[in-house]
Parts: structure tokens; sequence; C-alpha cells
């Protein structure tokens, strides 16, 4: 082939792939012509194409690279090299120096968990400072099917299926249209310098041992095997796109929110199509595992009072609604009750009524709610957090109980054993609040008058 030829073959090639990597950011609403980004330099393979086809397509580009020091004099070649690169190319360049395993030691984290924490924090710091619309970085389509694989080992919910996305917040991907083997042909083409990384070719990280040893396997099995997970991205991010709308309509269907307070109607979630998979999708965005979820999912029809908890939330099972609300943070710890108190709003809303006994009078069976013997109440009462040595008699015994001991049976979690109040008077515990009171101060046959504190439905 001529010299004239095998030019004009590489600047068709070059100008295909330029091309359908502007319809995917076309396509994804990625970037806007005019915008100035922050693009993620690494001086491999992938980074160093993200960077040619960018700066070809036309757009403004400011060069980040990270030194993470973990690779010796390796580190120390990629830094020099990506400095040596912006010169050549007159583009800006920035670089920062980490210690990355000192930081993964203080947060108890993976050096993988750790490089990308300092990387992506750093990289927002010059987004803001540069006044940049977006972050590129360089993932591309087998990045993604490894990802895939990934998620479903370790288990994953639909949106798991559809691999990494075109973006996230300000991080965009460009070349999540192109495989690996477009990315190397790229390079060769416009005869681009780049470096390797050698612990690419180690399997000392997860991803490395699904790249080097099971896409190989599954290769012999089906040679195809890359291009039908590719399609299978496809299709499984249509059907999300599908199932997201049909989640969106049965929330609509289901939850109210009355000022920052989240009321989710029982009744209408018992009437979707799939209640399990619909109370994940309420739960989950505001920290409730799976393990959590599943027990809320199978309280739906249990007794009103029970009262769940993630990091973030509470969630109360009230008799029509389950009732979220954010935690906040508590301060005081201890909060007095006079006998004049009709309402307490911390550290939670709390009424107290004073009813005589009266023929037909009938003792709350509710969690929410609890009728105790007023004669043998010591005003003021005192609401206050668990603490370690905490004994009670639970309703129905004779016998004292530890209140750890009570949480161990009961199978409560760090979480609810944390966000746990006690109601208390003269220093006896007349109730674990919304889960069992005491049973000295029960109402008896000789009660004349009782105190009702209810934990009111919002």
């Amino acid at each position: 082939m001529s010299i004239r030829l095998l030019s004009t073959k590489i600047l068709q090639n070059s100008y295909k792939m330029q091309q359908k990597v502007q319809t995917y950011i076309q396509k994804h609403q990625l970037l806007d012509p005019k915008d100035r980004i922050i693009v993620g330099v690494s001086g491999g393979a992938d980074s160093v194409v993200l960077l040619h086809v960018l700066l070809s397509l036309g757009y403004d580009c400011i060069i980040a690279h990270c030194n993470f020091h973990l690779r010796m004099q390796e580190s120390d070649r990629d830094e020099l090299f990506v400095r040596n690169l912006a010169n050549d190319l007159k583009v800006p360049y920035y670089s920062i120096d980490f210690d990355t395993i000192k930081y993964a030691d203080e947060q108890k984290i993976s050096i993988e968990m750790a490089a990308r924490d300092l990387r992506y924090a750093w990289f927002y710091e010059l987004l803001y400072q540069h006044e940049a619309q977006a972050i590129a970085v360089a993932h591309h389509a087998d990045d993604s099917i490894e990802t895939l694989l990934m998620n479903l080992i370790r288990g994953t919910g639909l949106r798991g299926l559809t691999g990494i996305q075109p973006r996230n917040h300000k991080v965009v991907r460009p070349l999540l249209c192109c495989t690996r083997l477009e990315i190397e042909a790229y390079l060769v083409h416009n005869d681009l310098d780049h470096i390797e990384d050698s612990t690419n070719a180690t399997i000392d990280y997860q991803r490395n041992r699904f790249r080097l040893e099971v896409l190989p396997l599954l290769t012999e099995i089906n040679p195809a095997v890359r291009q039908t997970l590719y399609d299978s991205l496809d299709r499984f991010e249509g059907v999300w796109a599908v199932y997201q709308q049909a989640i969106d309509r049965m929330k609509q269907e289901v939850i109210r929110n009355e000022s920052g307070i989240i009321k989710m109607d029982i009744d209408s979630i018992k009437r979707q199509v799939h209640v399990p998979t619909l109370m994940y999708e309420l739960l989950h965005p505001f920290g409730f595992g799976p393990a959590l979820i599943a027990q809320i999912t199978e309280q739906l029809d249990g007794e009103s009072g029970k009262v769940f908890f993630s990091d973030s939330h509470r969630l109360l099972k009230d008799r029509k609604f389950l009732i979220l609300s954010e935690i906040e943070e508590d301060t005081a710890g201890e909060y007095p009750i006079t006998e004049r108190d009709t309402i307490i709003e911390q550290p939670f809303s709390l009424k107290i009524n004073k009813l005589l006994v009266a023929p037909g009078f009938q003792v709350s069976k509710e969690l929410n709610r609890i009728h105790v013997d007023a004669s043998r109440l010591a005003f003021p009462l005192l609401l206050r957090r668990w603490q370690e040595g905490d004994t009670f008699c639970p309703f129905g015994m004779k016998q004292r109980k530890k209140v750890s001991n009570f949480f161990i049976d009961n199978k409560l979690s760090l979480l609810e054993k944390k966000h746990s109040w006690m109601l208390v008077s003269n220093g006896e515990i007349v109730w674990i609040v919304g889960q069992r009171m005491d049973n000295r101060f029960r109402v008896t046959k000789d009660t004349t008058e009782v105190i009702e504190f209810t934990i009111p439905a919002v």
C-alpha cells in the first residue's frame, strides 16, 4: 500500500472513531462544544486516546494527573510522561502527589478505594477552580463489561446490569462507546505514544482477574462473548429505563411528602405488582439495606409502632403508613417531662394524656401507645438514651431483665439500640419507647387513673 493510501486510511479510521465518540457525547448530552473539561490522564493508552479525541473534536481541555506513589519509580515516570505530553500539545497541565497508603490506613479502606476517593476529590477541586463544566475519564466498553460481570458475581440489582454509566454528576465517560480493540487501533493509526502500567499484568486486583482470566475463559466458551455482552448492556439499559419509569409511577401512587416527612401508603404498596422490589426502591435510597428492607416488608401487616433505623433515617410503621423522617443528631441526651406537660417535641413528638378508668376502658396493645397506672409514676419523668446496665420488668413478667438482653432477644441492630429511648420514673424504666413497657407500671383492676403516652402518627 502506498504511503498516500496508508495516510488516507489512518485519517479515515481516526475520523470514524472521533465521530463515534461525538455522536455518543451528543446522545447522552455529556458535553457542550464550548465546555472546558478536566481530563484525567494517567499516561496509559485509554486516557491518551481520550485526550487526543477530545482535542481533535475541538474541546477546551485541562490535563490532570495524579501521582499515587504506589509503583515506586514507575509512578514518577508516568508523571514525567504526562507533563511532557502536555507541553508537546500545549495544553494546561496540573499534577498532584498523594500518600495513598497512609490515607487508606487512616480511613480503613482499600488502596483502590483510597486512590479513587483522592483522585475524584482533587478533580472536583480543579473543576471549580477553573470553572470547568465536566471531568472526563477514560472508561471504555470493556471496562463496562468487566463491571457487569463483577456486579453479577457479588450480587446486584437491575441497575448493576447496565454497567458503567456515561455520566455521574460532573464526571463523564465519552469512550464508553469504544472497545479496547478500537482504542488500540486508534493508537496505532495515530502513532500515539503511551505508557504501560505494570500492575495491569498482575491478578492482585479483582478487575484484573476478570480481564486476564474470566473474560478469556468466557471467550473460549463463546468466541463472540464480548460482542454479546456489549449488546446485552444496551438491552439492559433499555430495560432499566422502562423499569425506572414503572417505579416512578408506583412511587407517585404510594408516597406523600408532607413538610419533609415522607409517608408511604401501606394499602397502596400492597396493591403493586411486586411488593419486595418496590420496597427496595422506596427504602434503599435512604440507607436501608436489603436484609432490613425484607424485615420491614414482612411487617406491612404487623402491629403499629415498630421503628426501623438506617444510618440517616427513622421509619415508623403506623396503621396506614410507613412514616420516614431524617434522624437529627441529639446533643442534649436527657429530656424531663413535668406533670403539666401534654405534649413534647424533643427528642421526638410524644403526647401525654390523663384519663379516668371508666367502664369498657381498653388498655392499648399498640407499640406506639401505652397506658400506665398514674399512681405509680413520680414526676418529673425523664426521657433518656439506653445505658449499659439498665434493667426492667418486661410487660407480663415479674423478674427483672437486662435491657441489653431484651435487645438481643428481639434481634435489634446496633442502630436500633443506639436510637432507643427510655421513659424513666424515679430511676426505673417505665417504657422502652415503641417496644415494651414495664410490668410494674401496668394498669390493674385497682387502677382509677391512667396516663396515656402516644407517639402520634404524622
